[in-house]
């Protein structure tokens, strides 16, 4: 008798995990005018969950620096391949759908260019020179790789040109770090963090971390203070969700009770801002 092996099933979401599909307006119409502006998303990119609350919302964060990255990240769907050549219209083409949406808050992220002498961050440079020329009232946000093949020149690239708030994510903690990203760590994050205090004390730097990779409330509780004395001043810490079965399993579903015991922990800490929910990500609802 022949015997069927069912295919392994995936574990099915909590309930306070579960989203309404998309069925708005206004989501389509900045989809839309997304591609006809030929913009790249994390949104998309990294299968983010929010998406369409954020984009019925005319909140989008766009990807900057071509579709693939230079690292290969455990956690992350980002494509990774070969980069393409920096292009100059970019930031002309990112201003005119902030002003087209009518954003008056933007996040702005890229893939990691390792393979650029400044890691990209000239690029981010330009976008909010021409965000800041033509949308004064415009809110900029960065979220940067750690830049750490480049990091003096990358942070003297943003002269004249800072952001609003200033975010680069240290993902997970110590032990779990080695596994989740490739060429990153929390050395390099924590450096990064310092060293964008040290030269620009007057931007609000960020930092985010993901839970339920069978990290400990021990190590969670030792990285975020690791970040807060780099200077951060923003914390988000949210759930991680594997977006296919090739990237690393989720051991855990925290509950959102518990999400409430960290945003407690990082404001007693000295965190001035922090969103801790399942569903809080670097950009969602900024």
């Amino acid at each position: 008798m022949e015997i069927t092996v069912p295919r392994k099933q995936r574990t099915p979401l909590p309930k306070w995990l579960r989203k309404e599909i998309p069925t708005s307006p206004e989501y389509f119409r900045t989809k839309a005018l997304l591609k006809e502006l030929r913009l790249q998303t994390i949104c998309e990119e990294a299968r983010c969950p929010n998406q369409g609350e954020c984009w019925s919302k005319n909140h989008a964060t766009v990807m900057i620096l071509g579709p693939n990255c230079t690292r290969t990240c455990a956690f992350c769907s980002v494509p990774k391949g070969p980069t393409t050549p920096v292009d100059p219209e970019e930031p002309l083409r990112l201003a005119e759908a902030i002003e087209r949406l009518g954003l008056r808050y933007v996040v702005i992220t890229s893939v990691n260019r390792d393979d650029l002498p400044d890691g990209g961050a000239s690029q981010f440079a330009a976008c909010i020179a021409a965000i800041r020329s033509q949308l004064p009232e415009t809110k900029v946000e960065i979220l940067t790789p750690d830049f750490q093949f480049s990091l003096e020149p990358s942070l003297e690239a943003f002269e004249g040109h800072l952001p609003d708030v200033w975010a680069h994510n240290i993902e997970t903690v110590d032990r779990l770090s080695r596994k989740a990203r490739i060429r990153g760590s929390h050395d390099a994050t924590l450096a990064c963090l310092r060293a964008i205090k040290a030269r620009y004390p007057e931007v609000p730097t960020k930092s985010g971390i993901m839970l339920g990779l069978g990290e400990s409330e021990e190590e969670v509780e030792e990285t975020l203070l690791r970040v807060r004395e780099a200077g951060a001043t923003h914390v988000t810490v949210g759930q991680y969700l594997r977006p296919t079965p090739h990237h690393m399993p989720v051991k855990e579903f925290i509950p959102p009770e518990r999400f409430e015991k960290w945003r407690e922990f990082c404001y007693r800490i000295g965190f001035e801002v922090v969103e801790s929910h399942p569903y809080a990500r670097s950009s969602f609802q900024s």
